[in-house]
């Protein structure tokens, strides 16, 4: 599975932190992964396949992320002007928190992969608009 593609599965699984409380997450990866070849990203045709490793990558990093809600939160929250953060899109503020975990924690993911992954990521799955927020924000973020 490509970077892009676990990238892909870990924004929709983050995305589900709106829907479920944190408490629930486990077990909604656990359903999110029974469903797997129902699963297809914009673009695919046909699901892709995803190994133990794959999955161990994705519950990992959606974990990690979701432990650093309240910090990534917090400045965002900070960098919006005359906007809150629960006025923010659900699926613009998966892939920014995304992002930013990704520019922030991951030294192996430079800052303009991060940045590029998460427009795309907006273009694909936001609104009209949303590539041009996200991108916006994430720089006033760093």
């Amino acid at each position: 599975m490509t970077r892009r593609e676990l990238r892909t599965y870990t924004f929709l699984l983050l995305y589900r932190i709106f829907y479920f409380d944190k408490s629930e997450m486990e077990d909604q990866m656990e359903k999110f992964f029974e469903y797997e070849n129902d699963i297809k990203l914009f673009g695919n045709k046909e699901p892709i396949e995803i190994n133990e490793e794959d999955k161990k990558y994705i519950m990992d990093k959606v974990n990690q992320v979701i432990d650093k809600l309240d910090e990534i939160d917090a400045l965002i929250s900070e960098k919006v002007k005359n906007w809150t953060i629960d006025r923010i899109d659900y699926i613009d503020l998966s892939i920014i928190r995304l992002a930013y975990y990704e520019i922030k924690y991951e030294d192996d993911i430079p800052i303009g992969v991060a940045i590029n992954e998460a427009v795309e990521l907006a273009k694909l799955y936001g609104e009209k608009n949303s590539y041009s927020f996200v991108n916006g924000l994430l720089a006033k973020m760093l």
